[in-house]
């Protein structure tokens, strides 16, 4: 009887400690460290459960997997095995140049997104038809916080259609809900 019950302890714990691992790695992704930052680190000792909990909410919809930094990171790693980052790398540097209030910059962040990810043959380019591709090059005559609104909302709706959907069946995903789950089993077995 307590044999089993330490046996079964034990294993939990092993799970809590895997999925804190896979979590560590995500965050610790040296090519995502400047996106994200180091204070994304989940401190899971005392955050355990809500991270586990965190890991279940990015299924209930696109806007909670965005919300969550940790969410942000595990979901770029999925679109690197796909080839199709720059899609969120484009929605992300589109929320960094709408918090931008100085004119100068903003209208040299504008030039440096739309070079990058939107002007035809682009290094990163992201998929959005000709037509908002040139009301967004039109926008950049007088860059304003809002002139990338078009082109990140379509590509936005193209991840959330298509990307979300194949991240949420990944085999990482996955995993990571069932370690989430079985961590909140095991926390409520023990309270």
């Amino acid at each position: 009887c307590c044999s089993s019950l330490a046996a079964g302890r034990r294993s939990r714990s092993a799970e809590a400690k895997d999925l804190k691992t896979r979590l560590g790695i995500l965050l610790h992704k040296p090519e995502l460290g400047h996106r994200i930052g180091t204070s994304s680190k989940l401190q899971l000792g005392s955050r355990r459960r809500d991270s586990s909990r965190e890991v279940l909410e990015w299924r209930e919809s696109f806007d909670q997997l965005l919300k969550s930094k940790s969410g942000v990171t595990a979901f770029h790693t999925f679109l690197k095995t796909e080839f199709s980052e720059e899609n969120l790398d484009f929605w992300l540097a589109c929320e960094d140049f709408k918090k931008t209030r100085s004119k100068t910059k903003l209208a040299s962040k504008a030039n440096r997104i739309f070079e990058e990810f939107v002007q035809n043959e682009a290094p990163r380019e992201v998929n959005i038809d000709h037509e908002t591709r040139e009301i967004t090059r039109k926008n950049l005559s007088g860059a304003t916080s809002a002139c990338f609104n078009e082109a990140q909302a379509k590509t936005r709706t193209l991840m959330e259609k298509d990307s979300y959907p194949r991240f949420l069946k990944s085999a990482s995903y996955q995993d990571m809900t069932k370690q989430a789950t079985s961590c909140g089993m095991s926390k409520r077995s023990h309270t």
